[in-house]
């Protein structure tokens, strides 16, 4: 693949962030330089986007570096020396030089070229959420969500004299010994809830913190004050509450066909949540690659497969070592894409031990980094950060327009069919767990002042309206007590979720596309991805051939195509 990394124009080359002093003058010099044409705008906003490219992939190597190895005290400290001693300082730049940009006589003339439109929008929105007063509560902030990602990276448990991570531990719960997935159920909700009051302490403050934050910027509280602050600019906390509705009518119903057909299948008298990962048919559970480097080249094949430019994408990733993949003591938990600016290279991190979710949550994250290979042409910084709702419809219709291709993972008919099969049982699944994620974050940032006990018991009911009625939680209400605890976007990204279940509408209607003309459905697809953050999020679905829209019509229509293509299998 031939791949140029843009040179710098406006900063050294051999320049290094190191500390704020270094990197000052060129703040100064952008807010201080004249600007005398429109031509002389647009190479200004260049260089800053170069400035902002370089700074936020300094971030971005600490934060993936900490990340990998949380036991290490040098990189904790080196992401920490960013956010204390060198972001505070870029906030208040960063505001003068978008003040500087709004006022420019020459703005109007380049606010509709295409992207400037949607960039200025979301200056004009920073200027106005902007407050002095919120940087060292933000850096506070920040710090505290660090602390997430080193609690749950410490937790293991032992089984038969091992250590094992809890994403080790959990690929346990898949086997056909039901006593074993039992022990092991226990012993990983058990471990969670040892740290069940440091996590509700770290909450209650975060909570505490950002309401502080919202309130200074004169919003009545924070999840308000994060509609500005994400750019939602295309839809409305109610919209939020109608996708909940939605869910809750005409998907919990099917939640509940899945877990009865589990029952039935698995011959249970009762339905637990240690019986929820095991193969309906008794089998053990799918092990679509051994090792983190079968894993890769299987999906750099499916990528292949699809179009070869994609994957490409992948092979560049593996040159450059831009992946840590398997599951280790001490690794941050989860999984992520994390764009690179100046490169344009992204770096998938995730925690693979042997399971479909692994493999899944490669193809995901590869759909992520397919996204920002597409964006790299684009003219600044800001146009290849799209919205979560356009970033994670790249992500999840990956899973599932490669779904054709999974024959490279699965050597026999009968696996491929439990496979995507679950998977499809997954998206089915995945709605209405983030509906109420969602509703969950709505409750908590209305009524900041609420107690622990409140908090459980908000938790509980959200929980029931989106779960289905079949699984038995009798002796085990002090783990379904905290299993929002589990879920690090409530700590680290608040209010970042909902987009995960619009996306899924999205990559849902994208597949739907492909079946019907591959081809088409493909180009209208990568058409989409590389607008980035050009165009509104409802053009970008339009330029896929897709629908913005959580109305009880569409999600029903979804659901049916879903149900059609399983019954296929």
């Amino acid at each position: 693949m031939e791949f140029e990394i843009k040179e710098r124009q406006f900063l050294p080359k051999d320049f290094k962030v190191k500390d704020w002093e270094k990197l000052k003058p060129y703040f100064e010099k952008l807010l201080n330089q004249d600007i005398n044409s429109d031509e002389e705008l647009i190479n200004w906003f260049g260089n800053l986007s170069e400035l902002e490219a370089v700074v936020s992939e300094d971030m971005a190597w600490r934060y993936i570096k900490m990340t990998c190895d949380t036991s290490d005290e040098k990189l904790a400290a080196s992401f920490e020396d960013f956010v204390r001693n060198i972001q505070p300082h870029i906030a208040p730049y960063s505001d003068k030089l978008n003040r500087k940009a709004l006022a420019s006589p020459y703005l109007s003339a380049i606010r509709e070229k295409e992207g400037y439109n949607i960039m200025i929008r979301e200056m004009e929105k920073d200027v106005k959420i902007f407050r002095e007063e919120n940087i060292p509560l933000e850096t506070e902030i920040s710090s505290l969500s660090q602390k997430y990602g080193a609690i749950s990276g410490a937790m293991d448990i032992e089984h038969d004299g091992k250590e094992l991570t809890l994403q080790q531990a959990a690929v346990k719960l898949q086997s056909t010994d039901r006593k074993l997935r039992e022990e092991i159920y226990h012993k990983i909700s058990s471990r969670r809830l040892a740290d069940k009051e440091k996590l509700d302490d770290l909450f209650t403050e975060l909570v505490k913190l950002r309401t502080e934050v919202a309130k200074n910027a004169g919003f009545d509280n924070f999840r308000d004050y994060m509609f500005a602050s994400m750019g939602r600019f295309d839809y409305t906390p109610q919209d939020c509450f109608d996708f909940h509705e939605s869910v809750k009518s005409e998907v919990v119903p099917l939640l509940n066909d899945i877990a009865k057909e589990r029952k039935e299948k698995l011959e249970l008298d009762t339905l637990r949540p240690w019986d929820k990962a095991v193969d309906i048919s008794g089998k053990e559970a799918l092990k679509p690659f051994s090792g983190a480097d079968d894993l890769t080249q299987k999906t750099i094949q499916v990528f292949n497969e699809l179009d070869p430019f994609l994957g490409d994408c992948l092979t560049k990733m593996v040159e450059m070592k831009h992946m840590d993949l398997d599951s280790r003591k001490g690794k941050s938990p989860g999984g992520y894409n994390y764009p690179l600016s100046e490169t344009g290279v992204p770096f998938i991190f995730m925690n693979a031990t042997s399971t479909l979710r692994d493999m899944v949550t490669l193809l995901h994250e590869g759909g992520h980094a397919v996204h920002s290979f597409l964006m790299n042409g684009l003219e600044l910084t800001d146009f290849k950060n799209p919205p979560s709702e356009v970033a994670e419809l790249a992500s999840m219709s990956m899973e599932l327009i490669t779904l054709d291709y999974w024959d490279v993972f699965f050597n026999n008919e009968e696996d491929l069919k439990r496979a995507k099969t679950e998977h499809l049982q997954g998206i089915i699944e995945t709605l209405p767990w983030v509906a109420t994620i969602d509703k969950f974050q709505h409750w908590i940032y209305e009524n900041p002042e609420h107690t622990v006990e409140e908090r459980t018991k908000a938790w509980n009911d959200i929980l029931d309206d989106f779960s289905d009625s079949i699984t038995d939680w009798s002796s085990l209400e002090k783990f379904k007590d905290n299993l929002w605890q589990k879920q690090l976007h409530l700590y680290e990204v608040p209010f970042y979720y909902i987009e995960y279940g619009m996306a899924q509408l999205g990559a849902v209607a994208v597949w739907k596309n492909y079946k019907t003309n591959p081809k088409k459905g493909l180009e209208s697809y990568m058409k989409a991805l590389k607008m980035g953050y050009t165009r509104s999020i409802p053009e970008v679905y339009e330029a896929a051939d897709i629908k913005f829209d959580f109305s009880k019509n569409n999600i029903s229509e979804l659901m049916s195509f879903v149900k059609q293509e399983m019954n296929k299998l």
